[in-house]
This record gives C-alpha cells, structure tokens and sequence, in this order.
C-alpha cells in the first residue's frame, strides 16, 4: 500500500497544477463562432475611430442620378483630385421602398450613405415643372400635400413605412447618416410649418416620433442630421422653433448657395452661411455639416468663391463636413462646369484638413 501512495499523491498535485494554471494563468478562450477559439483579449472590441478625425472637414457629393448611376460621381472625383467621403441621396416616401442595395454600393465605394428622407410625393413637382408652371404655381404644387401633413406622421399613420426602413438600416450593420425633411424652416416642401395645414410645433413632434420608432426597433447605426436652410430674411420664424432637441439630433445641417438668383451680388461665405450658423449655434453645440451647397457662374466669380469658401471653413472647427450639390439644375453648380472651377476645387480640397477617409468601421464624430 505505501508503495502506491506517493504516485498518487504526485498525480492529483499536478493535476491541481494544471487546474490552476488554467483558470488563473491561461488566457481565457471563447469560440467565434466557427469552432476555432478565441482569447478574452481577442475578442475585446477595438476602439473605433471617429470620423472624421478632430480637426478635419470631410467632402461630400450628392448627385441626380444618386447611387443608381456613378457616372456623375466620377466625374467629380476625377476633377476633385479625391473620392468623397459621404454621398447624399433622396428617396421620397411615397414611391420608395427600402432597399439595401442602394446603401450597400454607396459603401463599396468608400463613401457614407447619407439618406435625404422626403415624406411627400416628389413626383407632383416633376409634374408641375414638366406643364411649364410658373414658380409660384410649382411651390404651391410641391407643399400643398394633405396626405404627408406633419399630424399625420406624428399621429403614427405612417408607422409601418417608418418601421420597415428603420429595420432595414439596422440590418446594414454600418454607419448611415439620416437627414429627414430638411429645410423645414422656408415653404416649399410639405413638412414646413408654413404651409399643407401644419400647425406651430408639428415639425418636433413629427421628428421626434420618427426618431422613437427607429430608437424603438433598435437602429443605433444612424447618425440624424437636422438640416436647416440658410435665412435670407428676418420675416421666417426663428430656426430654435423647429429644433428637436440634443437627445434627438446628433449632426446640425445647413443649406446654402452662392449665385442662386441672376440679380444677386457677389456673397462670400461669410455672407451666405454666416448669420445662419451664428444662429445655429444658439442652438446647439452639435457638430455641424453644410448638408448642401453650390455657386453658380453668373457673375463669373463661381472659382473665386469656391477658393475662399475652403479657406474659410477652418474658422469654423465645429464644421465637420461639407457637400457639394453636383448637378445642373436651374443653374449649374457642378465643379465640372469649367476647368477653372474644377482647378479651384482640386486646389481647395487638397489642402491637410480635407485629407480624410471613411470606412464602415469608422464611428460618426458627435461631438465637437
């Protein structure tokens, strides 16, 4: 019996050895999914980079052919000098359905979707323009909607539409930007207070109640971009009136163009965004995007704007991103018009703070 007992004595030290070792000095491993393991440390997610970078301005395009054709898009890389890192594209509520692969060739691309979500049926105004209706006539066309007034939204008609987007863009699994009904503060669109029988405070509860039903399916990958238009005029009501709040905005937009109407005299801009961002930024301290702009050549000036608008920017670190409105439309914005405009806006862009990319993995800047 003696002779039996220290090997065993020996086998259960060093099996309590091995134990130990396992639980206390090894790296603990978990599988990842295909049956090959994987250590605590390598599973622990790494810290996502912002985008963009502190100190940087990204360069955004939004086209008329969207990401349905990317011939417009190459064009202006090609005279940009570099890709953009975020496309814009429209899809109004009456005639679209979600669709994942518009988004999915936006990111294959190396570019963020940005969403401009419409509730209205923009095929009213294509109508409108097409019987050659006077201007007046064609925004009393594209605002008077009855069927897209704010109260219906916020009373949840629209909930199943809402909710069937907000499932699919949770199903990309990546970065999307969402800028619903923007410019809500003129009267051309459906969802401005000022006309289609809205009422003061609609346009919150509209927001905030698209909002809640994307919180409520759990759509945590979009960034919401509340996009304003810039003010000409003191008569509009104050912008602050049509903010949701923090909780429910994460980038502040703003629209503005130089040259938009032949009798306008040269703006910088200062003098086109200025007063708009100061009264923005009474607002909220959220980072914010020029969500669309553009010059016109009318006075021959549409270079030298293009040149003093990006030198201009970094006076403002709080805007992160500008997109340029590449189409010829009423007047022609495109940096394609001319060789002079397109050396104006490679020379621009090819500055440091606009050397910026994007990937899929990237997190959206929320903060100044």
């Amino acid at each position: 019996m003696i002779r039996f007992t220290f090997p065993r004595i020996v086998l259960v030290l060093t099996g309590a050895l091995l134990l130990t070792y396992a639980f206390a000095i090894a790296p603990t491993t978990g599988s990842d999914g295909r049956g090959r393991a994987v250590t605590a440390e390598a599973k622990a997610p790494r810290p996502r980079e912002p985008f963009p970078p502190a100190g940087r301005t990204f360069i955004g395009v939004m086209t008329d052919k969207g990401p349905h054709d990317f011939a417009p898009v190459d064009r202006f890389t090609a005279a940009a000098g570099r890709r953009p890192q975020v496309m814009l594209f429209s899809e109004g509520w009456a005639s679209a359905t979600f669709d994942r692969t518009l988004f999915d060739r936006i990111r294959d691309r190396g570019m963020m979707p940005m969403l401009g979500w419409e509730p209205w049926d923009y095929r009213l105004d294509e109508r409108a323009r097409q019987q050659k209706l006077t201007a007046q006539e064609i925004d009393r066309v594209r605002s008077d909607q009855p069927s897209y007034r704010l109260s219906w939204i916020a009373g949840g008609e629209f909930d199943s539409y809402v909710r069937s987007w907000a499932e699919g863009i949770k199903a990309l699994g990546y970065p999307v930007a969402l800028r619903f009904a923007h410019e809500m503060n003129g009267y051309w669109y459906p969802w401005c207070e000022l006309v289609n029988g809205n009422r003061p405070g609609d346009y919150v509860k509209a927001w905030r109640h698209v909002h809640d039903v994307f919180r409520a399916v759990g759509a945590t990958n979009v960034t919401w971009v509340w996009s304003a238009n810039v003010r000409y005029t003191d008569l509009t009501p104050a912008i602050s009136t049509y903010y949701p709040g923090d909780d429910y905005v994460d980038w502040v937009g703003v629209t503005g163009y130089y040259g938009k109407y032949d009798y306008a005299p040269y703006l910088s801009f200062d003098g086109v965004f200025g007063k708009t961002i100061t009264e923005l930024r009474a607002v909220s301290s959220k980072p914010m995007v020029i969500t669309e702009t553009g010059a016109s050549d009318h006075i021959g000036r549409k270079a030298e704007w293009i040149t003093e608008a990006f030198r201009t920017l970094p006076r403002y670190p709080f805007i992160i991103g500008l997109i340029w409105f590449e189409v010829n439309k009423e007047l022609d914005w495109r940096i394609v018009s001319s060789p002079a405009v397109s050396t104006a806006f490679a020379g621009a862009v090819a500055a440091p703070r606009y050397q910026v990319t994007w990937s899929p993995d990237m997190r959206p800047r929320t903060k100044d």
